[in-house]
């Protein structure tokens, strides 16, 4: 009996996905499990597999199309089944009122009314010469000159992507490298319209339902990093190939111990309560190829800095090829968004709702301070914390704020 093949909710927020890649053609054999394709999601690059042994037929979704999740992309067939139409079946069943519910890692969601199928051609072989490159990183490749097939890839299956044609060497043809060419190719054209992605798409609905509904209101303090500087410094010296502390690593768990001692700024706005948590998960911002994403470093305060080191630094790079599960980017309870490596001074971050705060890292520079009487250069930088007002009154962020600049200032007073 043949066996619906739905665009499955990938991820929590998940309307619809974009089939990046075939992994089987129709014609196929396919055993429950396999991944049959590649699907951009609003966060990552997932798996979407076979539900059920047999053959992949009447594949209805070309590489590159975006359908709406519940939609049925294909069918899988036992062998020498004949098909019509594609079979009336419904989506996966759903608890009532939930919209969708957990398999593993994966969210299903019911299908809307049945979906006809439309048998597409099958794929012609793929040109062995073709280099996988996102679109972005096609489209600087070709303005600076750059052959992709002399570029290392180190996105999804070693696919190209804008950090890659930042590190290539430009040929001589282009007096820039390749992330300041200044001049767009000439077409003729006054503009060129690019559709957005799955990641640029949730971006603006969750700012649409963030700066303009959440009243904000922002905090600003500086800090003296000297102290931070010397205990990293000497920190890195004994973890030696061990691994890395960087600032940001030291903000992340300042913030969770201060967050531990201020509860209130540790909550959810949840439309008629406010959710105060009694555990600690931090949000990490991280710009990726064409957004932003926030993995989360659970239970921050119960961890010690190397941890939170090594765990930030695999999230990261999880989150720059597109490969981070669902639950490693949900649940945050506060965030923190870090531009101080771009020379950033100080600006103010959009809250991530249902959060009630976040903090705004800025650059840590030399400055001319008085201390004891005496002119003399510290290490300063500037943190300023977005507030939901419907959550966290003026007082109560800044005695957050007066918390953590106390322990940032004396890293010991982590230790009490």
């Amino acid at each position: 009996m043949a066996t619906n093949v739905y665009m499955e909710a990938l991820s929590p927020t998940m309307e619809e996905g974009r089939v990046a890649k075939w992994h089987k053609r129709d014609g196929d054999a396919v055993k429950a499990g396999e991944t049959l394709a590649e699907v951009e999601t609003d966060k990552a690059v997932m798996d979407l597999v076979a539900r059920a042994d047999g053959v992949l037929r009447q594949v209805a979704v070309a590489e590159g199309q975006t359908v709406p999740v519940g939609s049925v992309v294909a069918v899988i067939a036992s062998p020498g089944e004949a098909l019509g139409a594609a079979p009336a079946a419904a989506a996966p069943a759903t608890p009532a009122g939930s919209g969708k519910r957990e398999t593993g890692n994966v969210a299903t969601v019911t299908a809307p009314a049945p979906v006809a199928v439309t048998p597409l051609p099958s794929a012609p072989p793929t040109d062995a010469t073709r280099v996988k490159a996102s679109p972005l990183a096609r489209r600087m490749a070709k303005e600076a000159g750059v052959d992709l097939k002399l570029v290392a890839g180190s996105g999804p299956g070693g696919r190209v992507v804008k950090k890659d044609l930042d590190r290539a060497p430009v040929v001589a043809a282009a007096p820039f490298p390749v992330s300041r060419v200044p001049h767009p190719e000439r077409t003729g054209a006054p503009y060129e319209d690019v559709p957005l992605t799955q990641i640029r798409k949730t971006i603006a609905k969750r700012l649409a339902t963030s700066l303009g509904p959440i009243p904000h209101f922002f905090l600003t303090t500086e800090v003296d990093m000297e102290r931070a500087a010397e205990a990293r410094d000497a920190l890195n010296k004994q973890l030696g190939d061990r691994g890395k502390v960087s600032f940001n690593d030291i903000v992340i768990k300042a913030t969770a111990l201060a967050l531990r001692t201020h509860r209130a700024c540790n909550a959810w706005f949840q439309e008629d309560h406010i959710r105060y948590w009694n555990e600690v998960h931090i949000g990490m911002a991280v710009a990726v190829e064409d957004g932003l994403i926030t993995p989360v470093i659970r239970s921050a305060d119960l961890k010690s800095l190397g941890e939170i080191g090594r765990e930030a630094k695999d999230l990261a790079e999880q989150a720059r090829n597109r490969r981070l599960q669902p639950n490693e980017y949900t649940g945050a309870t506060f965030s923190v968004s870090n531009l101080g490596m771009f020379d950033i001074d100080q600006f103010t971050a959009v809250i991530n709702p249902p959060e009630a705060g976040i903090i705004a890292v800025g650059s840590i520079v030399q400055k001319a301070v008085v201390l004891d009487g005496q002119v003399t250069a510290r290490r300063r930088m500037r943190l300023t914390m977005s507030c939901d007002h419907r959550v966290i009154d003026g007082a109560t962020g800044a005695a957050f704020l007066q918390t953590l600049k106390q322990m940032l200032e004396n890293p010991l007073a982590m230790l009490l």
